[in-house]
């Protein structure tokens, strides 16, 4: 069973995630949680997965590879847009996604000892019909709204294995997305 405070540090986390690895420098990021994902448009989703000894937490981030979003990435990523081919359209998805979970795998890593994660896949939408079988203890969707020209959703379905009750302190969090770490 999870617990509301972990449910509230759990979505507390990818808010913040999200915030960071979606917008650039100087976006107006608004992270919000909405009852369903009713309506969304996006037709592809960017997946990725922390585990656990007790929990498997999944992010699926919701995306269009159209022109709005591919404009949004050559701006946050400072590419140009000649530079944006499919393959690094899907790379810029996939490592914004990559830094939003490393985000929230390293404040979990404060918690629990032993945190792996996953590299990002890409799926299409209608694969999210499927979230019920995964028996998630937990599952939240989000809206973000960057600087209301560009709006991604995400969902975050957690899988307990063991009683979850914990609280992360968000107030004082890096808002760093990371740099590689060699060991």
């Amino acid at each position: 069973m999870i617990s509301n405070s972990a449910c509230n540090s759990f979505d507390n986390l990818l808010s913040q995630s999200l915030r960071v690895a979606l917008a650039g420098a100087d976006d107006g990021c608004e992270v919000s949680v909405v009852p369903d994902l009713f309506g969304q448009k996006e037709t592809k989703i960017v997946v990725l997965t922390i585990s656990s000894y007790l929990f498997r937490l999944m992010v699926f981030i919701y995306f269009t590879p159209d022109e709005t979003t591919r404009a949004h990435f050559v701006r946050t990523k400072k590419m140009r847009e000649a530079e944006l081919s499919e393959q690094a359209f899907i790379d810029a998805i996939s490592e914004s996604a990559n830094m939003c979970c490393g985000s929230m795998s390293r404040d979990l890593s404060q918690v629990f000892p032993h945190i792996g994660m996953s590299t990002p896949n890409i799926i299409d939408k209608e694969c999210a019909a499927s979230l019920g079988v995964l028996k998630c203890g937990h599952i939240q969707h989000f809206k973000v709204d960057i600087n209301a020209t560009k709006c991604f959703h995400a969902t975050l379905c957690v899988s307990d294995y063991a009683d979850l009750d914990f609280v992360v302190n968000t107030t004082t969090q890096e808002t760093s997305t990371g740099e590689l770490e060699f060991f």
